[in-house]
């Protein structure tokens, strides 16, 4: 599953290489969601928002772990699950032909239906 970080801090310019003395580099988090990262992100930057020096960003934390996504969606934009279904996520898994078994046998159940599709995501 991804993680995220909103990283950051008051530094010495603008070119955001060095924190500026008597300050630290800050490192919040994780996150579960990139949603809940931005909140965080939005409210330190704010915080901040009148200090020319002060940058925040967000992090996703790397990992080595291949997860399955997908179910039915509304059309073959393959952006919006349908009505009544959910979005499946099969995982976590550390090896990519693990991973890529779960996502044949998904696919394969869903093999008559043009609005399936399962993807494999390494986060």
């Amino acid at each position: 599953m991804e993680r995220f970080w909103v990283i950051g801090g008051l530094y010495t310019n603008t070119d955001f290489t060095k924190i500026a003395p008597g300050h630290k580099h800050h490192r919040l988090g994780p996150f579960d969601d990139y949603a809940e990262a931005k909140a965080v992100w939005r409210a330190k930057s704010m915080e901040h928002v009148d200090e020319a020096y002060a940058r925040f960003g967000i992090e996703r934390e790397a990992s080595d772990e291949y997860w399955v996504i997908g179910g039915i969606y509304t059309d073959t934009n393959f952006k919006e699950i349908a009505p009544g279904e959910e979005e499946q996520r099969h995982g976590p898994y550390t090896d990519y032909q693990d991973a890529k078994e779960k996502w044949w046998a998904c696919s394969s159940a869903n093999i008559d239906n043009a609005y399936a599709r399962f993807r494999i995501d390494k986060v």
